[in-house]
């Protein structure tokens, strides 16, 4: 359960359903996810976090399901569940297929591993790693 009751179109502010049309639009959906409908009890955050978005998952030096990948693998080390599901949704959207989705867990699951070790032995960084 949110913490705070998620907004629909009726209740959300005359500001936040602005941003929702936006998020509308830009999708071609009639769906806002929960999280935008949780953030619009502080419409100048929603409107921040939602242009921040767009423009952070915007393509450029990364295509766009790259940037989805990194934000599955990014989701799965802090633990939001949400995140994890509503990424992962996009990264096949955007033509993640069933292989990739192994492969990206297999580097995921490789990197907390080796991550726990080093952070548990201590191992200082090569001064060839360091910039």
């Amino acid at each position: 359960m949110a913490t705070l009751p998620l907004l629909d179109d009726d209740t959300a502010s005359a500001e936040a359903r602005a941003v929702f049309d936006d998020i509308r639009a830009k999708r071609q959906t009639d769906h806002v996810n929960n999280f935008w409908r949780a953030l619009a009890h502080d419409p100048a955050q929603l409107q921040q976090v939602w242009d921040r978005l767009q423009q952070v998952m915007a393509p450029g030096a990364l295509d766009p399901l790259v940037k989805e990948l990194i934000y599955v693998a990014v989701s799965v080390a802090n633990g939001c569940d949400y995140c994890i599901h509503s990424h992962t949704a996009a990264a096949k959207a955007k033509g993640m297929t069933s292989a990739m989705h192994a492969e990206l867990l297999a580097v995921i699951a490789m990197a907390s591993q080796t991550n726990a070790l080093t952070t548990a032995l201590q191992v200082p960084t090569d001064e060839r790693f360091k910039s």
